[in-house]
């Protein structure tokens, strides 16, 4: 065993602990080299989506004394740059969210930084909500997304309301790497926090302000949508049913089912080992149901709220909705609805990332909206609505979303809300059912109007120091001796996010204003794309396909064949 390894693990169990889990299972550890091993050699990288770990004792482990550590270099960080600093914090339904929301609070209080802090688990986008009308200088939301129920995390916000800048996760780690974990956290009893007024609940008026924030969006109308249909939603186990609900409800949608076995909150998640509303299994207790009511419309919210994936009823069966389908769908019924109800702003802006799907830039077009695109993360879109907010601009904004199910249609958070989307979603459907359309009928209307499009991601793993070289050699492969075709088809366009400058084959140059990340594209004739990059988080080159055709099936060949050819550039 390393040394390194072996001295922290001591040092670890030398301590008296406040947490007498994390003791037993340092002990239970002792014969097992590669467990201390694995909890051992790192610390939690710290970056801007905050930390994200499996649960338990060690430094490359979620624990409260991880949580506390980063808590205290935030805490040294907000008292560098403000001088009364206030945070926000949520969390929600995971193991031990609560208790480390708790540490965060303890910490922050301790370093004199007023906290305000939810009563009770609250979707992520609530948190974001409150850093912003709440005027604190930051936030932090304790969440893991939809990973599996031994995974905790940890995310920090902005004043703005957006995830921290890459700039600012870099200063607050410097901050992070200079505490020891044991000596160096200052932290105070939450009672006497909340006793000294340093620690103070968030009252219900901004948990009613969000909702009223998100009814705003509202472009549906008595009138215009069946607001009787039958909905099931499952919260899976998360933090979405207070607000998804009561928010459905106030605008009119009385006819919901929940899906009893994933309604209240469980951190075990145990109906969905993978809580993910983007797979089939997560959702096979609400498909269930749906059929039993007769239902069409099958929701389902991630565990922190921010991102809902739909099935809907396809003759007796269902059809899950990829993240890109429902974003065009809403993309389409946003213009549509906003201009009938004259409610189109001037210069209306459209906000996506560079790997969504290109169709939504024809859609768009049509109805003479702008499209903006950025780099993977809706922190860049948030971004673009606060650079919209500095010019007084911010009501162009119409909408902004990314393939993995994130959507977000007001200005009112600076991330995805699954809330917002869940009503959205819910006043599209009721509007179309209304005209007696089903949403694949408008889908499929979409596709015959602008041609089948066909998405795709393709993963390929490069473990280890030797894996690491080689996607960089691919990516330099890339960069530098690009051909001029693919598939027969003229390449239009390479943008390189890390020179920041599109080249066209017409011999232009134009910059890229947008952080600096190692991500090619590559656009072909024919409305052919594909986005190359090395993922932040995994050992691993991720490829984005986007493939027009005349059908599903053209689109399927042709993607194929276009996968086959590049993947002989990596070899």
């Amino acid at each position: 065993m390393d040394t390194i390894v072996q001295t922290r693990w001591k040092n670890w169990l030398s301590q008296s602990l406040k947490d007498a889990d994390l003791t037993a299972e340092l002990q239970a550890m002792a014969e097992d080299e590669k467990t201390i091993e694995d909890c051992f050699y790192k610390e939690l990288e710290f970056g801007t989506g905050g930390l994200r770990g499996v649960i338990g004792a060690g430094t490359n482990r979620m624990n409260i004394y991880t949580v506390a550590k980063a808590t205290q270099g935030y805490a040294d960080y907000l008292n560098e740059y403000f001088a009364s600093p206030s945070v926000a914090i949520a969390y929600d339904s995971r193991i031990k969210s609560e208790r480390f929301a708790e540490v965060v609070a303890e910490v922050l209080a301790a370093n004199g930084i007023q906290v305000y802090i939810y009563l009770e688990l609250m979707p992520t986008p609530a948190l974001s909500f409150a850093v912003r009308n709440l005027s604190c200088s930051g936030g932090i939301v304790i969440t893991a997304s939809h990973n599996p129920a031994k995974y905790n995390g940890y995310k920090v916000y902005g004043a703005d309301g957006c995830q921290i800048t890459t700039k600012a996760a870099k200063e607050i780690l410097a901050k992070i790497n200079a505490v020891d974990i044991f000596s160096g956290v200052k932290s105070m009893k939450f009672a006497k926090g909340i006793e000294q007024k340093r620690i103070s609940y968030i009252g219900e008026e901004t948990v009613e302000a969000f909702i009223r924030a998100v009814s705003a969006q509202s472009l549906c109308g008595d009138a215009a949508c069946d607001k009787s249909v039958s909905i099931v939603y499952t919260p899976l186990n998360g933090t979405g049913l207070k607000c998804v609900l009561r928010c459905l409800k106030e605008n009119g949608f009385t006819n919901i089912s929940v899906v009893k076995e994933q309604a209240e909150p469980n951190g075990h998640f145990p109906t969905c080992p993978y809580p993910n509303p983007e797979i089939r299994e997560a959702l096979e207790l609400g498909l269930k149901e749906a059929k039993r009511l007769g239902s069409e419309l099958l929701l389902a919210t991630d565990p922190d709220c921010d991102r809902v994936g739909i099935a809907v009823k396809s003759g007796d069966d269902f059809v899950l909705l990829s993240g890109n389908e429902v974003g065009m769908l809403l993309l389409d019924y946003i213009c549509k609805r906003r201009l009938a109800l004259k409610r189109m702003p001037k210069n209306p802006l459209v906000v996506k990332t560079i790997v969504t799907i290109d169709m939504a830039k024809r859609i768009a077009a049509d109805y003479g909206v702008q499209v903006i695109d950025v780099l993977t993360g809706f922190k860049f879109i948030g971004e673009q609505i606060g650079f919209l907010e500095k010019k007084g601009q911010e009501d162009r904004y119409i909408l902004g979303f990314e393939e993995s199910y994130g959507y977000l249609t007001g200005s009112y958070v600076r991330d995805k809300d699954a809330v917002n989307a869940s009503l959205m979603i819910c006043e599209m459907f009721a509007y179309y059912k209304a005209k007696g359309q089903s949403l694949l009928d408008v889908l499929n209307g979409l596709y015959t109007k602008y041609g089948y499009c066909l998405n795709t991601l393709h993963s390929y793993e490069f473990e280890g120091a030797s894996g690491f070289r080689k996607m960089q050699d691919i990516m330099e492969k890339l960069r530098d001796n690009c051909p001029k075709t693919w598939m027969r088809r003229k390449i239009i366009s390479v943008s390189d996010y890390q020179m920041s400058i599109t080249r066209y084959n017409d011999g232009r140059v134009e910059k890229i204003d947008l952080p600096v990340s190692n991500v090619l594209k590559f656009e072909l004739e024919d409305n052919l794309s594909v986005v190359v990059r090395p993922s932040g988080t995994e050992p691993k080159l991720k490829m984005y396909m986007s493939v027009s055709a005349g059908s599903r099936e053209e689109a399927g060949d042709l993607e194929r064949h276009f996968v086959k050819e590049l993947e002989a550039m990596f070899a």
